[in-house]
């Protein structure tokens, strides 16, 4: 057996292998991870949508996790093309999209999502909603023309996501995932760059996970007990890659504890390259560390697949750190349970079945072109 036919074997077992998370059975270890598209029309997803994620369950993916989806608060999106998840026509297109994807042997859980201070008023779907975030800040920590969250807001947006969540199970999905990450609503509150509040939701880190740890709690009463609640978080945001939420694990483990206490089953970790370590003196990378402080199955993701050195790693190319060999030595340790996949699989439906049937030669590198289209 040659090198690439070895790397390509231990691969495709390693990958094959399914995963139990809470209640779910998920066929393998290959995740899609949530991009935005912005090809729903009134935030209704339509037979194109569907096709588009069924044709990657079909290929292999194991849990698709869809783009992110507005909850049923009026300052949630600025977009009246991205998906919600909330209304009669929207969530019928979507109990379509998630009947598509178990007939073709995938699992599904729809992204909730709330993107807090990022919102330019006079946007659609709710032109005239403000903005509204913790302090009122945005990204990058000077005020908006938005305003600091009253009690009513909380208690609106926990409803919210707590009803989007009752509705994904109602019709159909296999869980939900609540995105922390990226900048957004609930990552402005985690992260202290946005979060200036003097009350109860502001603070130390476990005090700027409170109002997280609501939502999840008021969603974890929502749904089924054996129904999978993951979590997305990250170090970083769209505006400001070198953000951190927490300096050591000893940080971390104060926001992730509170968290995983009010029921989540599963983390999700984002990072923009999934091979760097976390922190000094150990090469655990940002999922790992979530699994070891938490206890928690956890979904690594960050550039799997991209510029050709996935490919290039059957044969012994590519820089060590990228080599696939690396990926699959930490998946096979536990590190982390599931890899999720990006715009490798934007580019090529089919990256899956291609990976799982050891078809290396026929991956195709990743395009921006992809990014144009629902292929």
């Amino acid at each position: 057996m040659t090198v690439a036919e070895s790397a390509a074997s231990r691969a495709a077992e390693l990958l094959s292998r399914p995963v139990e998370l809470n209640g779910l059975t998920v066929p393998n270890r290959i995740a899609m991870a949530p991009m935005t598209r912005a090809f729903s029309p009134g935030g209704v997803p339509g037979e194109d949508v569907r096709s588009y994620y069924a044709r990657r369950a079909a290929a292999g993916v194991g849990l698709i996790v869809t783009e992110g989806t507005y909850v049923g608060h009026e300052s949630a999106g600025q977009s009246d093309r991205i998906p919600r998840f909330h209304g009669e026509e929207q969530l019928a297109g979507w109990a379509k999209v998630a009947e598509d994807v178990h007939a073709a042997g995938g699992t599904i859980v729809p992204q909730l999502w709330h993107i807090g201070m990022v919102r330019k008023q006079g946007q659609p779907p709710y032109a005239e909603a403000p903005a509204v975030g913790p302090s009122g800040l945005r990204l990058d920590g000077t005020e908006g023309t938005g305003r600091a969250m009253t009690r009513t807001d909380l208690d609106e947006v926990i409803g919210a996501f707590a009803e989007a969540a009752a509705a994904a199970e109602r019709i159909g999905f296999d869980g939900v995932e609540l995105h922390g990450a990226h900048g957004y609503l609930i990552d402005q509150f985690l992260w202290a760059g946005t979060n200036r509040r003097t009350d109860a939701y502001g603070g130390d880190p476990v005090a700027r996970a409170t109002f997280a740890a609501e939502i999840v709690a008021a969603v974890r009463e929502a749904v089924s007990p054996e129904f999978p609640v993951i979590f997305r978080y990250s170090q970083w945001k769209q505006e400001a890659y070198d953000a951190r939420l927490a300096e050591s694990p000893e940080e971390l483990e104060a926001i992730l504890a509170p968290l995983a206490a009010a029921g989540v089953d599963v983390f999700h970790a984002s990072t923009r390259r999934y091979w760097l370590p976390e922190f000094e003196g150990s090469d655990l990378n940002l999922a790992g560390w979530t699994k070891k402080l938490t206890g928690k199955p956890t979904i690594t993701v960050g550039s799997v697949g991209l510029d050709g050195d996935f490919i290039r790693a059957f044969v012994g190319e590519g820089a060590p750190v990228r080599n696939l060999d690396n990926l699959l030595d930490r998946l096979e340790r536990e590190e982390f349970d599931l890899v999720a996949v990006g715009r490798a699989l934007l580019q090529d439906p089919q990256w899956a079945e291609k990976i799982l049937a050891g078809r290396h030669d026929e991956l195709q590198p990743y395009n921006a072109e992809a990014t144009k289209t629902l292929s």
